[in-house]
């Protein structure tokens, strides 16, 4: 799974030899930061261990974007040093979410001959056919963060994994690409660079997501995962294990509150408060009056209104979602189903109304087993920034990075071993 990297200087093989190796995800939402760290606690077990955590509003961003640069650093300087007085590890370095309605997924094919004389495909003939997948027209504002090789063919026979050590002539690969608005990335790198924080690498939110949430089976046999956050909805379809599909809708939890601050006539911080405490859709919801104390003052409102409100508002939702799936043949089609992640997933009643609206399995996700304080991070709105540490891990810097052949192999045991706990315990 390539993906665009910046080289962490700050890291050298000298210091990773003092103190076990630490993972950090930086998750820059928007309408908070969260920021969590995770070790491993031994190379024989695997065992991944959360040991920090921090998150801080904020109120920079609108839809994934950066619009105040300030208030975006002052937020990450404040998850980060929540995460750090709590595991005691200072961060330099993470890996960092790409959000906003500016990611754009799209499909592209390359094909390369295989010139070798034996006509044995080798690694390096697998990469240059998936760097000629990425050669495509692209707006001068755009840029490629991810692309994601779905399946190979080698002359004429499809569905192939892994085409290395095969024999054959011509080599052909799928890939879905995702890119981002270049100004998006230039401020985002800005607010870390401010920060005093590195990217390890760039990635999509549901990505991060569906890597802390999803089960093998989930990836293999289809699924849909919802990263549904206060500005936007992060979306991903994973079948057969890769990633079919990758889109960001503009709207999340913040344009539910809005429609109720709309509707009740009241205030945005009661609107906040009546979706918190009194939201819900199907069985959940409230009927009757209903009353929130903000400020020592009570409001009352009629729970038939909150609840014909939220519904409207996530019923559109969903539809987004559904012409998605429809773009790629998937709608009602995904024997996985939907799973939800995000603040918004919290909302009782949600996964039921997406059952019903989609006509899909649904849930909302859980974590898998991780040690250490795992409690602190159960919560679905952390699910994307424990994915981000734990794709900081399984990603691991560049070979560049290291000095010696040594700590490259080491790296590749505490991936296997993770990777082998992570499969036995689903």
């Amino acid at each position: 799974m390539p993906l665009v990297a910046t080289k962490d200087k700050r890291y050298t093989a000298s210091m990773r030899d003092q103190a076990p190796q630490q993972y950090f995800g930086l998750d820059i939402g928007s309408s908070t930061v969260r920021c969590v760290i995770g070790m491993i606690e031994s190379p024989e077990t695997g065992v991944l261990s959360v040991i920090g955590q921090g998150s801080a509003p904020n109120t920079g961003m609108r839809k994934g974007v950066v619009v105040r640069v300030d208030e975006v650093i002052e937020a990450v300087n404040q998850a980060l040093t929540e995460a750090e007085r709590v595991s005691g590890v200072h961060v330099s370095a993470a890996t960092v979410n790409i959000n906003g309605p500016q990611v754009l997924g799209l499909n592209s094919r390359g094909v390369i001959a295989i010139s070798a004389a034996n006509r044995e495909i080798t690694a390096d003939d697998r990469l240059r056919v998936e760097e000629a997948a990425t050669i495509v027209k692209l707006p001068p504002n755009r840029e490629i963060i991810q692309v994601f090789a779905k399946n190979y063919r080698l002359d004429g026979q499809s569905s192939i994994k892994d085409p290395v050590g095969m024999q054959g002539v011509r080599l052909e690969v799928d890939t879905h690409i995702v890119t981002a608005a270049t100004p998006t990335l230039r401020n985002l790198d800005l607010v870390l660079e401010k920060s005093r924080v590195e990217a390890n690498h760039h990635t999509v939110s549901s990505l991060a997501a569906a890597e802390a949430v999803l089960s093998r089976q989930q990836k293999e046999s289809g699924t849909v995962l919802l990263d549904i956050g206060a500005g936007t909805t992060n979306m991903v379809v994973l079948e057969e294990g890769e990633v079919q599909h990758v889109a960001v809708l503009p709207v999340g939890g913040i344009n539910i509150t809005n429609d109720l601050a709309i509707g009740l006539k009241t205030d945005l911080d009661v609107a906040e408060l009546v979706k918190i405490q009194h939201g819900g859709l199907m069985k959940y919801a409230k009927t009757g009056p209903l009353s929130v104390v903000v400020n020592k003052n009570r409001h009352e409102f009629d729970g038939a209104d909150v609840h014909m409100i939220i519904e409207a508002r996530v019923e559109e939702l969903l539809e987004y979602v559904d012409k998605e799936l429809k773009k790629i043949q998937r709608s009602r089609k995904l024997p996985g189903g939907v799973v939800l992640v995000g603040g918004t997933a919290n909302l009782p009643g949600l996964a039921d109304f997406a059952k019903e609206k989609l006509e899909l399995a649904a849930r909302v996700g859980k974590l898998q087993p991780l040690a250490g304080l795992m409690d602190t991070v159960q919560n679905p709105e952390y699910a994307s920034a424990t994915g981000l540490m734990i794709l900081d891990m399984l990603l691991g810097p560049r070979v560049a990075d290291y000095e010696d052949g040594k700590r490259v192999t080491d790296m590749a045991n505490l991936v296997n071993n993770f990777m082998g706990r992570f499969k036995r315990s689903r």
